[in-house]
């Protein structure tokens, strides 16, 4: 093994110690909402057709990957170092290694997505209804690479629910993210009915928009001002992204870490 078990361990604490610091919804972000929720009923028409455009998309995506699908073969640039050629080459390559491949990713999604929220943002209203489904098509495009570094594939369909669980992790309040951790943890369970379980609560995966929406949505509020919009979509699409590649960096690795323990004590008992 790459680690030893004590070196796995405190890897693994790392990350639960980032899920209980989880646990918390800042006041103004609950008082944040309440205004996007007055907005909705002043929404142009057009923009709301636009939501709509990102349900059928997000339908797609879980279903088959659709055009946001990764595809692993990006695994060199993640690892110029190494001769990684597949995703099983990674069980050679150490957590420490994987976490600073996923922290250059990070940064340069970052880097992007204040572009893209600064371009999008000068139009105030307008370009607003194009800057959604294009930070939502990067936050999935993010999340998908930080798969593929730490050794999992988007083509696999329980990848895919992981995503959009990850994007409803974000979106939820103390008590959805608590739900959403203990579903996720069944994900690579031996337990066939309970992965189908977690599968199955993607059923109303609209659900999922919705609070996307409202968590996303009213931080667009002060996008609206046309020029003065460069400033905060650059500013909260960069945020967007920071939020989102922090949560799946920490519950993919936590994944990658319990798979390496149970490995571990497999050999362990073999040898």
């Amino acid at each position: 093994m790459v680690e030893t078990k004590e070196e796995l361990l405190v890897e693994l604490k790392k990350s639960k110690d980032w899920e209980k610091n989880q646990n918390g919804l800042w006041f103004w972000e609950k008082l944040g909402r309440l205004p996007f929720k007055i907005l909705d009923k002043l929404t142009p028409a057009f923009i709301h057709k636009k939501i709509g455009v990102i349900l059928d998309e997000l339908g797609q995506y879980i279903q088959s990957g659709g055009r946001y699908l990764s595809s692993v073969s990006s695994l060199k640039s993640y690892y110029p170092h190494k001769n990684i050629q597949s995703l099983e080459d990674l069980d050679m390559v150490s957590i420490s290694e994987m976490d600073h491949a996923v922290s250059k990713l990070k940064n340069s999604r970052r880097r992007l997505a204040t572009v893209q929220g600064a371009s999008t943002g000068i139009g105030g209203l307008f370009t607003l209804s194009i800057d959604i489904p294009l930070l939502l098509g990067l936050q999935i495009k993010t999340l998908q690479d930080i798969a593929i570094c730490y050794g999992y594939n988007p083509n696999d369909k329980k990848e895919r629910v992981f995503i959009v669980k990850i994007l409803q992790f974000v979106s939820s309040d103390i008590v959805g993210k608590q739900a959403i951790i203990k579903q996720i943890s069944l994900i690579d369970s031996p337990d066939e009915e309970a992965k189908r379980n977690v599968i199955s609560e993607l059923q109303g995966w609209r659900e999922v928009v919705i609070k996307y929406r409202d968590h996303v949505g009213w931080k667009k509020i002060f996008q609206m001002i046309p020029i003065a919009g460069i400033v905060f979509g650059a500013f909260i699409n960069r945020s967007a992204i920071n939020e989102l590649s922090e949560a799946g960096i920490m519950l993919y690795r936590k994944r990658r870490i319990e798979e390496r323990l149970v490995q571990l004590d497999k050999y362990t008992i073999e040898k």
